[in-house]
């Protein structure tokens, strides 16, 4: 599919399956847009949350244009707890959390992983004639992760404008980050007010069927929930 000359707005959600992207979704389905999911197999330890993503491409009726990535050599790679077995992942059963390492940036962090992200959707919303790409960085409760922060965010669009050709032509391509500044409460208050389906998501990081509820990120999802005032409708091991 080339850029389409017609009138309709169009966006590429970079769609993990978990929370936050799910929410991004069904923001960028309210504002209007057209949705192009996508979604990447990097190795990820819960790679269960890819059919996840598939379950939410299909709630919002856009299966058909769900694009699944691999990328393996993130694996190849290793690096971080997310994809390679030799690190562990935080939990607070074992009294560790992300922000109790000694290390600033946690040991969950995928080197280069949200700019191999961005960099691809550029290409699928290039093609796809989409004007925005929403992806589910948030600066407040991963305040770590140095490839979730507003300054990472305005370099990459200052690249999109360098390296595409409808920003030489000055279109251009915005990225869009409407939880960067949110508590995980207000994503899921937000969230719960336009219908995301978060019973189709997951947060785990250990990749299980029933989530672990002691991993860091599903801490953060429970306590999110809790503040919000509501429960959290996936399955917990504890």
């Amino acid at each position: 599919m080339s850029a389409s000359k017609d009138n309709k707005k169009r966006a590429v959600i970079i769609l993990s399956g978990g929370l936050d992207s799910t929410t991004c979704m069904g923001i960028a389905k309210e504002e209007g847009y057209e949705l192009y999911p996508i979604s990447f197999d990097y190795g990820q330890r819960h790679k269960i949350e890819i059919e996840n993503a598939k379950q939410v491409a299909e709630h919002y009726g856009v299966s058909a244009r769900h694009k699944i990535i691999k990328l393996d050599f993130l694996r190849d790679f290793g690096g971080s707890a997310l994809t390679d077995d030799n690190i562990d992942v935080p939990n607070v059963v074992d009294g560790l959390t992300e922000g109790s390492e000694e290390s600033e940036i946690p040991v969950t962090y995928v080197p280069g992983r949200n700019l191999l992200f961005l960099s691809i959707a550029t290409s699928y919303a290039e093609v796809t004639g989409s004007e925005a790409i929403y992806i589910g960085v948030n600066a407040l409760d991963y305040s770590g992760y140095p490839d979730c922060r507003p300054e990472f965010i305005h370099k990459v669009e200052e690249v999109i404008a360098l390296a595409t050709k409808v920003g030489v032509e000055g279109k251009g391509i915005t990225i869009e980050t409407p939880l960067i500044d949110w508590t995980k409460a207000r994503i899921v208050q937000e969230g719960l007010k336009i219908g995301v389906p978060y019973e189709l998501t997951t947060s785990c990081y250990n990749g299980k069927a029933e989530a672990c509820g002691v991993c860091d990120s599903c801490r953060l999802r429970l306590k999110g929930f809790e503040e919000a005032g509501s429960k959290d409708p996936i399955p917990y091991l504890a």
